[in-house]
């Protein structure tokens, strides 16, 4: 009798399929972890996650209106076997370049490697700049080019000619948020062992996270960014508040008078 082949229920990554599985489950425990960690005590009413349904960003958010969307590079959601775990079905699908919501409508935006997956992400993150409100919160997680896994990762894409992805640098995306209005509030790093197709081998190698995470952090293979939108302040006056203020330029301006005794009269009888 054959075995029953029993898939892993992180398999629903393919752009993550060049780095291997055990890579795959190590980036999903991370950043399941650091969701759970950061999004606690985010407050707000509305909160959007885009993209991987396998990462529940919003599982520890206490927001009344969670949604999870589905951009249009990922494909349409397979219906959960036997021997996998469901996830969470989209609540809606959209494109990553233009946002169905209104401007100012959103307390709290996760996005999980979204940004190197869409076609345009300088739009996706205006976009998400358009849709928060002053004051709310993006997180943002994203392969690290400047890294071992970022590296094989465009290796292979370069061999088997896969454009599924464009990898973002860190610095680069801490620019693109400052000039939107951005104050980057967390910065991490994760995974600076190399990505290898076996999870003992990968485990003989965890010493090389300590390290990496004491001596050269932002070489780590993945990243997390979490900013908020600052909007700079103001204080609003109405009409008849303007109207209350004096201008210089109305002011009286003295002048010397006729009957003082340094007037014109007393002058000239002092000259006669």
């Amino acid at each position: 009798m054959e075995s029953p082949i029993i898939e892993s229920k992180y398999s629903d990554a393919p752009w993550l399929g060049h780095l291997g599985q055990p890579v795959v489950d190590r980036v999903l425990a991370w950043e399941q972890a650091q969701a759970d960690t950061l999004l606690a005590d985010v407050f707000g009413y509305h909160a959007l996650q885009v993209g991987w349904d396998a990462l529940q960003g919003l599982r520890s958010n206490r927001m009344p209106h969670r949604w999870l969307a589905q951009p249009e590079f990922e494909p349409q959601a397979l219906e959960a076997t036997a021997n996998q775990e469901a996830a969470e079905p989209a609540h809606l699908h959209f494109d990553s370049r233009a946002w169905p919501w209104p401007a100012d409508s959103l307390d709290l935006v996760v996005l999980p490697h979204v940004l190197e997956r869409s076609a345009d992400p300088h739009a996706c993150l205006r976009e998400v700049a358009r849709v928060l409100i002053p004051e709310g919160q993006v997180l943002i997680t994203g392969l690290n080019p400047l890294s071992f896994w970022g590296w094989q990762y465009d290796h292979a894409q370069r061999h088997q000619k896969d454009k599924s992805a464009h990898l973002i640098g860190y610095r680069r995306l801490r620019d693109w948020l400052r000039l939107l209005g951005f104050e980057v509030q967390v910065s991490r790093f994760a995974g600076w062992t190399p990505a290898l197709r076996s999870e003992r081998w990968m485990q003989r190698l965890d010493g090389l996270d300590a390290w990496g995470e004491r001596w050269w952090p932002i070489l780590g293979g993945v990243y997390l960014i979490l900013a908020t939108k600052r909007v700079p302040g103001g204080r609003l006056l109405d009409g008849r508040r303007w109207r209350t203020v004096r201008s210089p330029a109305a002011t009286a301006v003295p002048l010397a008078r006729s009957d003082s005794p340094i007037g014109p009269q007393s002058a000239s009888k002092d000259i006669s």
